[in-house]
């Protein structure tokens, strides 16, 4: 079905938001909400047919699964589309309102990486791989998950996403199945919100415009998100999710650059902040790294010859692919399916490079290689210089698990206090959207970990974790310590103190939420009802980390921003 110069969905129950006009002037677009259960509940992939372009239209589209894409008359010169969305999978709703979660958000107090990205090009079990891949790196993101595959026989690109675990999404053997091909990208994210956590901001996105199909996931945060969606708009464009990723998108379907290298290059000279980013199309697979360096993307290489990317080493290491290099920040890495050959273009002039110091901290896991070097050894270093620097008379040293092992252990081997495992963390806690009153909610903290009272009775316990953020995990940490018996209770943290957000892909507390930002050690010691409280010293964390002149971001720790966070605020046009 199709018509001339016009937008036509058919088969799809969600409407599409289109130019109305009163006289010259073009009235503010807005994008329908979708609240339909099926919008909750279902993947949907959309294709395409174009127009002839010698047809006069008005009117263009990019579609991400129900978006419409429409310049004024018109400043981007394209073809018209006829648009059809077809329900295609069905993806389980899980846990997609951890916001309303006491026991997964209020006490666990981290802060978290938003997004991991797996991809693989030149294999015949492209989607598998990407699943194992995606499974791997599911501690970046726990709410929602997707797998995007290019099939060179039918030139198509295929679809899954859902909410909840990589398992939950793909709970159906048939899914994989249903997604043939020798490429994929896929991706797994938190939300920074419930109100986020819906099935249309899942990524990989995937687009059809003038050019064919596209898709995309992404790592990291921009921060002149706003300010390019109120041009975009102004232009006419129609945003359907809240991911500041379908911007860049937009913004490659408004290129008159071609091919698409130049096309997407040309979208990131726009962007500020951070960004990981793999696109897709039926015969390629595009690697981006913004300037900065900000998150991580590694490359690697199957036994047969496929090429992975990936945001942490531990991804490559499941599929048996062997650790090549970083994406170098600023780099354009592009790999052919034809003959996979790798070539690589410069995004722009190269900035001091700003990796995120806290996945050497907390994000990554401990098996990775992260800037070059290996996460598990730092966390080691790190402990080592912590029992240096703020030694204190104990009895046994106790790592807050998971992240908080090598830390210890470090700690342990640097004082000659003996390493004792004296809380167990359970992992198979699931989710739960109960509101339970106060008195149970302070209880939550024993679902995610257990006191071993031989451990810790009558003892004096130098516990160790990676980081406070909000300080309501330490303090029940404490008072569960105390519980079993432990006569005193030493806290020890293998980072500086907290004290800004960051706004480059990671969601933490607004400052005002930071403990740190509060108050000093003295005051955070109170709070939080440890006998003694130390933090590893800046200086020390960038000496360890090889960084005298520092190439880390550490504005967490310094508030000292490589790229200043930006408002803009939203100017209504006038009917």
């Amino acid at each position: 079905m199709s018509s001339k110069g016009s937008l036509i969905q058919t088969e799809s129950p969600f409407p599409l938001s289109l130019p109305k006009k009163r006289g010259n002037k073009q009235k503010k677009l807005f994008t329908s909400s979708f609240h339909s259960s099926m919008a909750a509940t279902t993947s949907f992939t959309s294709s395409f047919t174009i127009e002839p372009p010698h047809v006069s239209s008005k009117t263009s589209a990019l579609s991400l699964r129900h978006l419409a894409f429409s310049p004024k008359a018109f400043s981007l010169p394209s073809p018209s589309l006829s648009l059809r969305s077809q329900p295609r999978f069905f993806s389980p709703l899980f846990a997609s309102h951890t916001d309303t979660n006491p026991f997964f958000n209020d006490d666990f107090d981290k802060p978290r990486e938003e997004c991991g990205v797996f991809g693989v090009i030149g294999d015949p079990d492209a989607a598998s791989l990407c699943y194992l891949g995606l499974q791997k790196l599911q501690h970046r993101g726990e709410e929602g998950a997707g797998i995007v595959t290019a099939d060179p026989e039918s030139n198509k690109l295929q679809a899954v996403t859902g909410l909840g675990l990589v398992t939950d999404v793909f709970a159906s053997p048939e899914l994989l199945k249903s997604l043939p091909g020798t490429m994929a990208i896929g991706h797994v994210r938190y939300s920074t919100s419930g109100a986020t956590a819906a099935l249309k901001n899942v990524q990989p996105f995937l687009a059809s415009y003038r050019f064919g199909q596209l898709a995309v996931c992404h790592n990291g945060n921009l921060l002149n998100h706003d300010k390019l969606k109120m041009e975009l708009e102004s232009r006419g464009s129609i945003f359907n999710t809240s991911s500041d990723t379908e911007v860049i998108l937009h913004l490659i379907a408004a290129s008159t650059s071609r091919p698409l290298l130049s096309r997407i290059i040309e979208a990131c000279e726009s962007l500020e902040g951070a960004y990981s980013l793999l696109f897709l199309t039926s015969s390629k697979l595009y690697a981006v790294r913004d300037p900065f360096g900000f998150r991580p993307l590694v490359l690697g290489r199957r036994p047969n010859g496929a090429l992975v990317f990936a945001s942490e080493t531990c991804a490559l290491d499941l599929v048996d692919a062997k650790y090549l290099r970083e994406i170098n920040p600023g780099e354009v890495a592009v790999v052919d399916l034809a003959d996979m050959s790798i070539s690589s273009a410069c995004l722009m002039p190269p900035k001091p490079r700003k990796a995120c110091i806290f996945e050497h901290i907390y994000f990554a896991l401990p098996n990775s290689i992260v800037y070059g070097r290996a996460v598990h050894e730092s966390r080691l270093a790190f402990g080592q210089a912590l029992a240096e620097e703020s030694p204190v008379q104990a009895d046994v040293v106790v790592p807050v698990p998971d992240s908080g092992f090598f830390a210890a252990l470090g700690y342990s081997q640097a004082s000659g206090i003996p390493f004792g495992q004296g809380l167990i963390r359970s992992h198979y806690v699931g989710r739960t959207f109960i509101q339970p009153e106060q008195h149970i909610r302070d209880l939550s903290v024993r679902l995610k970990l257990s006191p071993v009272g031989g451990v810790l009775e009558g003892k004096s316990v130098v516990v160790v974790d990676d980081s406070i953020v909000r300080g309501t995990t330490s303090s029940k940490i404490v008072r569960l310590l105390r519980d079993a018996g432990a006569r005193e209770v030493h806290m020890r943290i293998a980072s500086p103190p907290v004290v800004g957000s960051c706004y480059y892909g990671v969601d933490t507390p607004s400052e005002g939420e930071l403990i740190s930002n509060r108050m000093d050690t003295a005051g955070v010691c109170r709070q939080i009802g440890s006998d003694t409280l130390a933090f590893l010293s800046l200086s020390k964390l960038h000496n360890l980390l090889g960084d005298e002149a520092p190439t880390f971001c550490d504005a967490c720790f310094s508030k000292k921003y490589p790229v200043p966070p930006r408002k803009y605020e939203k100017v209504e046009e006038e009917e």
